[in-house]
């Protein structure tokens, strides 16, 4: 599947927290949040929050191998043509798109 990077926030962890945690867990990069941009829940009772931020520098991304495969730089059309998404990143594309969301 290819999905946005994340995860859960651990007990005594902020929000923020837990969005710069994941990125340097998965993608070994460290990341700058800016502002929650979107929520939502999923069909499976998961509560989702995406981030919009920068990367602190230009080091190239190392992908975890135990929990990502690949790393891929995708246009948003590009993204949206995906069938192997998940359903919420799908929701979160059509938002943009929409301009329901504001990067």
């Amino acid at each position: 599947m290819f999905c946005f990077p994340g995860g859960g926030i651990e007990p005594g962890e902020s929000e923020t927290d837990a969005v710069c945690r994941e990125l340097v867990e998965e993608l070994g990069a460290t990341f700058l949040p800016a502002r929650r941009i979107w929520r939502c829940q999923t069909a499976w009772d998961v509560d989702l929050a995406w981030w919009s931020g920068a990367l602190a520098d230009s080091s190239p991304l190392s992908a975890n191998p135990a929990e990502v495969e690949s790393i891929h730089w995708l246009a948003a059309d590009e993204l949206a043509r995906l069938q192997n998404m998940l359903d919420s990143n799908h929701e979160f594309l059509r938002q943009v798109v929409a301009a329901r969301i504001r990067l």
